[in-house]
């Protein structure tokens, strides 16, 4: 299976989980060109990587990363955060 057959491209955002126990889980995310992640907050710590594709991670204390193929950032939890698909994305989410 491939990470791209997790989500239709139908919608601007899909999650879709991919591994969840009682110490955390796992999120493939895919965000279509030119939409957004609306702003949320995560009250745990969280590390979201770039699988493929191109997106903005943006917080609100300023902190602005492109990530590519290969990157990868630290969410810091209760802090809001939002992400753009510069062109279409795959992402994998852990908590």
């Amino acid at each position: 299976m491939n990470i791209k057959e997790l989500h239709t491209q139908e919608k601007p955002v899909s999650a879709t989980s991919l591994f969840k126990n009682e110490l955390g889980n796992a999120t493939a995310i895919q965000i279509l060109q030119g939409e957004k992640l609306k702003e949320h907050i995560t009250k745990t710590p969280a590390l979201l990587i770039c699988i493929n594709g191109e997106a903005i991670f943006e917080n609100e204390n300023g902190i602005r990363e492109t990530l590519k193929t290969g990157d990868l950032v630290n969410i810091e939890p209760m802090v809001k955060h939002w992400v753009e698909g510069t062109i279409e994305s795959q992402l994998i989410l852990i908590k």
